[in-house]
């Protein structure tokens, strides 16, 4: 790895530092060490000093700016503004070495935020929970570096270093590990699109990470195609994935980088360095909705906020926002189950949107009826059961876990938790903490029932324990067991065959109700959804030779008849 440090096993350890913005750069330990660096080409610096595992250590640039190390491990007390450390990143003895991952047909995904859950420590004692209803893969929202002790994980400001609050580097391991013992990979959510307001000097030191000439939400964008620049995030992902054992990686709003020619390469680099005797997957999160990074080869499936965005306004009504693109949602929600977006090229918002995308296969888009963004960018962080009946939750439900393509569920879904999801930060600057509350407060004003001075104050610390999800007590029992049941269904005849999927066609049943089939595995997969408030007609029934799947003999008998209860989903096998 070119950034960062190497530890040399004889009491010292090499530095590097890219700072092509200065002219002097001297190494600092906490031990009262202190050491020039030596001028490299291309803007790097480099010295070996004495330094044991556990020094603290900093850069100080032309004598008027301390820095941590942008690659640090580990930051001393969490400060990003303080010393970074020096770790063994050998000293973790694995229980599970010879893990090498699961195929990704076999990924249901469960995304949780490791603060609101206990930490590392405390999602490591929610493992076995998650793999008895037979969660195979869990994701972790952002864990690098903050500032402040609690935050969604987007205003990292050191991509290395796991967040002190959560725990240390050996927890993260071991959460890891004690999932690889229980057969569920572990992905990790990885921002390269911008780096935090607080805490990030690199634009001190090193302008060339940011592209003043293209703009960002979050300001000038990262200048990847300098090759210092994305060799800081290609090692990044490679760290992440060598040193953790991560099994696979989601990219946050890749469409904020603007180079799909580097995605690309990150992909060909990674596949390339890991090797084939890991099964290691890559996931976008990309509005962009281009088709063509999407394979076995490149990354293995993109977030389907189009499956989402349909189905939410289906089941709830919303025109708001970008709601407001998905009208009429049940057009967008059958071009979403048979071609994969619903967006492919067509007008959204003054501009086109997206590539095709009927020639991937299902398992290249990963669905889901809940995530982090879609609950805690809401005003009051919403789940979709505060929203609906719960019966209207569980056809939904049914319908994601076994329709062929990647299902994802959000933390507490499954305990069919009320709690909300809010947005929450812990900046210590006291102007920053006002600008956050102020602009989020701002964003919602021109929303029906949203008044501004109501909506929760993301620094404030009740903020945060207000998101920590909950179980709601015969319900959340009766939900798992759904849950449970629906997984263990899409293991057998489902997940099997989603790579070679075909949509055979879906089309409306009434406004709120619709049956889509796909050929699966020798057979049709048919699923009759309505997630309506009254029956509908079915046009075609099914064969008196189809295997049910799902759904009470009541139901099955009375879409035999042709007739599709509401609040129902229900599945069958045709051969």
């Amino acid at each position: 790895m070119p950034y960062g440090f190497k530890v040399l096993g004889d009491g010292r350890t090499h530095f590097r530092l890219w700072a092509p913005d200065r002219e002097a750069v001297s190494i600092e330990c906490d031990d009262g060490h202190v050491a020039p660096m030596r001028a490299l080409d291309d803007g790097w610096f480099e010295c070996v000093c004495p330094a044991e595992v556990g020094t603290g250590y900093r850069f100080r640039l032309d004598d008027d700016l301390v820095v941590p190390d942008p690659a640090s491990r580990r930051q001393d007390g969490g400060d990003v503004h303080g010393y970074s450390v020096v770790t063994d990143p050998l000293g973790y003895t694995w229980r599970h070495r010879d893990w090498k991952g699961r195929p990704w047909h076999e990924a249901v995904i469960y995304e949780l935020h490791v603060g609101a859950l206990g930490g590392f420590h405390g999602v490591e004692m929610v493992l076995p929970h998650l793999a008895s209803l037979g969660i195979t893969a869990v994701e972790l929202m952002p864990i690098a570096e903050f500032p402040g002790e609690r935050n969604w994980g987007y205003d990292g400001v050191l991509p290395y270093a796991p967040a002190a609050s959560y725990g240390s580097p050996d927890d993260l391991k071991s959460l890891v590990d004690t999932a690889h013992g229980l057969g569920m990979m572990v992905f990790l959510d990885v921002v390269y699109n911008h780096f935090g307001p607080d805490g990030n000097y690199l634009g001190a030191y090193a302008s060339p990470f940011f592209d003043e000439a293209a703009h960002t939400p979050w300001g000038a964008a990262i200048g990847v195609a300098t090759p210092q620049v994305g060799d800081y995030f290609v090692h990044n992902a490679l760290y992440w994935l060598d040193e953790f054992r991560f099994d696979g990686l989601r990219f946050d709003a890749v469409h904020a980088i603007g180079n799909p020619g580097w995605l690309a390469a990150l992909a060909g680099r990674v596949r390339a360095t890991v090797g084939p005797e890991r099964q290691v997957h890559l996931v976008l999160e990309n509005e962009a909705n281009q088709a063509h990074l999407l394979g076995r080869s490149r990354f293995d499936a993109q977030w389907n906020d189009d499956f989402h965005n349909a189905l939410h306004v289906l089941l709830t009504g919303e025109d708001e926002g970008y709601y407001a693109h998905y009208q009429p949602p049940m057009e967008k929600l059958l071009r979403s189950l048979t071609e994969g977006f619903a967006f492919q090229g067509e007008v959204m918002g003054g501009r086109r949107r997206g590539e095709p995308s009927a020639h991937l296969p299902p398992a290249r888009f990963v669905n889901f009826l809940q995530n982090h963004d879609q609950v805690g960018n809401r005003a009051f962080g919403d789940r979709l059961s505060t929203l609906v009946p719960p019966e209207t939750v569980e056809a939904a439900l049914a319908l994601l876990l076994l329709a062929p393509f990647v299902p994802m569920l959000f933390m507490g879904e499954e305990w069919a938790s009320r709690t909300p999801f809010l947005f929450f930060t812990d900046f210590p600057d006291e102007d920053l903490r006002k600008a956050v509350r102020d602009g989020r407060r701002k964003e919602f004003e021109a929303f029906a029932g949203f008044a501004g001075e109501t909506i929760p104050d993301p620094n404030e610390y009740d903020t945060f324990t207000a998101s920590i999800p909950d179980r709601d007590g015969a319900l959340g029992e009766k939900r798992r067991a759904l849950v449970r049941e629906l997984i263990a269904l899409r293991r057998k005849h489902v997940a099997p065959y989603i790579e070679e999927a075909r949509s055979l066609g879906a089309h409306a049943l009434g406004a709120k109700a619709f049956v889509a089939s796909w050929a699966l595995g020798g057979a049709s997969l048919s699923l009759f959804v309505n997630v309506g408030d009254e029956d509908v007609v079915v046009d075609r029934p099914p064969s008196p030779s189809a295997a049910w799947l799902h759904g009470d003999a009541a139901d099955v008998a009375s879409v035999s008849r042709g007739l599709l209860p509401a609040r129902r989903t229900l599945a069958c096998l045709e051969s």
